[in-house]
């Protein structure tokens, strides 16, 4: 199935549970990390989808923008009064330089085309600026109950293995950057947490660890999301 017509399906239920519990700790993290290297800035968002992260960051930012693929996720995303426009990660329509900060979270992983991907974000990114790129990870908890749990329905007629899912490790992730750019911060989100379900049991605790992992020099690198922070070479 195309992504576009993946996302418009899963737009009708996505914002489901999303508001709390293991999912908003997710967003936390993400959130977090962005507004480190983009507090204060002209930030975009791509694949914003919804808008929940966009909403997250908008009250810390200087200016915001998202963009996504998909005109259902789009609809919601402008529902809340988001800036958004709709747009192709791989052909985005900005000018060259157009963001301090350019972030991306759980999109990455669903692009084929990963190097011209990236090149279009930083493309985007000022020189000096920074990007925020969110990768899945082969070696986390994550991973291993992917490939042993069934697949799970995203619509009616649709579940999550009917898009495009790509893995990557920070040495594939190294050699699909395009010049001119560094890694200069990482962070493990869902590090510890084995199932989404496992959460509800013992949310303080689960929260607790996942902050106190998600920055340790070891664990973080065992994140079922890799964030991985780029700085733009001037």
């Amino acid at each position: 199935m195309q992504n576009r017509a993946y996302y418009d399906r899963f737009s009708q239920r996505y914002d489901h549970q999303r508001h709390h519990g293991y999912h908003a700790l997710i967003d936390e993290l993400e959130v977090d990390i962005a507004l480190r290297h983009g507090r204060g800035a002209r930030v975009l968002e791509a694949g914003c989808g919804t808008g929940l992260i966009l909403q997250r960051l908008r009250p810390h930012v200087r200016e915001l923008c998202g963009v996504d693929l998909s005109a259902g996720m789009l609809r919601r995303a402008s529902q809340r009064g988001l800036p958004v426009v709709q747009g192709s990660i791989t052909d985005l329509p900005f000018d060259d330089g157009r963001f301090d900060l350019v972030c991306s979270f759980k999109v990455l992983a669903h692009i084929e085309s990963i190097e011209r991907a990236l090149a279009e974000l930083v493309r985007v990114t000022r020189s000096g600026g920074r990007l925020v790129l969110e990768f899945y990870n082969p070696y986390s908890f994550r991973y291993l109950v992917k490939r042993l749990k069934p697949a799970t329905a995203i619509a009616p007629d649709a579940d999550d293995e009917a898009v495009y899912t790509r893995y990557d490790t920070l040495a594939s992730i190294q050699r699909a950057l395009p010049q001119g750019v560094r890694i200069v911060d990482l962070r493990g989100v869902r590090v510890l947490t084995p199932v989404s379900q496992v959460f509800a049991l013992a949310p303080r605790l689960f929260r607790y660890l996942e902050w106190r992992a998600c920055d340790a020099p070891l664990l973080r690198r065992l994140g079922g999301f890799l964030v991985v922070v780029l700085e733009k070479r001037a």
